[in-house]
């Protein structure tokens, strides 16, 4: 079958073993298939020596993460998420992957009153105790809350769809911040609505081409466009990618994390007693291993907490995943369970976390969290 993968990315793999450290799936399982270098060469397989679809390959193409700890691991620059990225797409695309019910799921992220209206009756349910815990739910849904409201036009603040749903108040903060460093904010509301990350992860590149050509007809091209969520912000720096235009590669050369934008402001953020807090920082695979920019949180926290203190597990995935925690609850359970160890043995009084997936998933197994922006934004309206 072949999986319209680039044969040079596909053989640049020597199947060093580098990578297996820092697989997450393969630390807790140790199993070859569930490593990198394992679905790459079942990848070969089945696009060069015409291997069938067994339950077996595509399980193994399944259960990856997608954390891409394995890329600044690896000696020869195997561009694991991309080719990883083409496989799902095209087993999606033949039917192998990615049920009709996932697909149906995927539909409101697009369309916000449908998220709102979903979001509302999951709120509801959750109160009722209709909600299985497999969910991950640690946090209760929010009925309904206060719109955000522009205040000027230097940047815009991306809202994008679950996060906005579930977690507006850390947008609400971070756009505080940026207000107090002087800055005009603008958040992309109905104008971006989904960058597309959690669907082309289930191999549907098709719908996030389409969420990404409308995000880029909608935000005026002469401003910043800042992401408080590490898995959007990596999906919409990689557009140039995904849609293969100038256009897309212009776009993403003017997306920043927030944390990646404030730290080459900092001299403009308000001095402020810090916190008295020890904070332990969880670095978002995607922020560390993708966008590779985790240094800019540390940068931007250390100024409004009493101290910052490292896991000693070197950016190990949680195991969140976007979706895969109610995919793969069991696998992302486990990986958690040796994130869990780490914070532990760090004793912060709370862990800093900058993507809603993994604040979500760390705070179903009873971990308290907070957006970096929610605790720059407590020190500075501090009393």
């Amino acid at each position: 079958m072949d999986l319209h993968l680039d044969a040079e990315d596909l053989n640049s793999c020597v199947q060093c073993g580098l990578c297996l450290p820092a697989c997450p799936t393969f630390r807790v399982t140790g199993d070859e298939s569930m490593s990198p270098r394992g679905r790459i060469q079942l990848m070969r397989e089945v696009q060069d020596g015409d291997a069938p679809l067994t339950d077996e390959v595509l399980r193994s193409f399944e259960t990856c993460v997608q954390c891409r700890a394995c890329e600044p691991a690896c000696p020869s620059s195997v561009p694991y998420g991309h080719l990883m990225e083409r496989t799902r797409e095209t087993l999606a695309d033949g039917g192998h992957i990615t049920p009709g019910w996932q697909r149906v799921a995927f539909k409101p992220l697009a369309h916000p009153q449908l998220l709102q209206i979903g979001s509302a009756a999951l709120s509801v349910a959750q109160r009722a105790g209709l909600v299985p815990k497999r969910l991950g739910l640690s946090a209760e849904i929010p009925f309904r809350q206060e719109p955000l409201t522009a205040s000027g036009t230097d940047v815009y603040l991306f809202t994008g769809c679950v996060m906005d749903a579930w977690q507006r108040e850390v947008h609400a903060a971070g756009q505080r911040v940026l207000e107090a460093a002087g800055f005009g904010v603008t958040p992309t509301a109905e104008l971006a609505p989904c960058c597309g990350a959690l669907q082309a992860h289930a191999g549907l590149a098709d719908d996030t081409r389409g969420l990404a050509a409308t995000m880029m007809a909608n935000l005026a091209p002469d401003r910043p466009i800042l992401v408080d969520s590490a898995g959007c912000g990596a999906a919409m720096k990689d557009y140039g990618h995904l849609l293969g235009t100038a256009e897309a590669e212009a776009f993403s050369a003017r997306v920043f994390d927030i944390q990646e934008w404030l730290a080459d402001h900092l001299d403009k953020l308000p001095q402020a007693r810090p916190l008295d807090l020890r904070v332990a920082v969880q670095d978002p695979c995607h922020l560390r291993h993708v966008q590779r920019v985790h240094g800019a949180t540390r940068a931007v926290l250390a100024p409004f907490v009493r101290e910052l203190v490292e896991l000693d597990d070197d950016g190990m995935c949680c195991g969140a995943g976007g979706a895969y925690s109610v995919l793969e609850p069991e696998l992302a359970g486990a990986i958690r369970d040796r994130k869990l160890g780490a914070i532990d043995r760090a004793t912060p009084d709370l862990v800093a976390s900058a993507n809603p997936g993994c604040s979500m998933h760390l705070g179903a197994a009873d971990v308290e969290t907070a957006h970096p922006m929610e605790l720059v934004d407590r020190a500075l309206r501090q009393v």
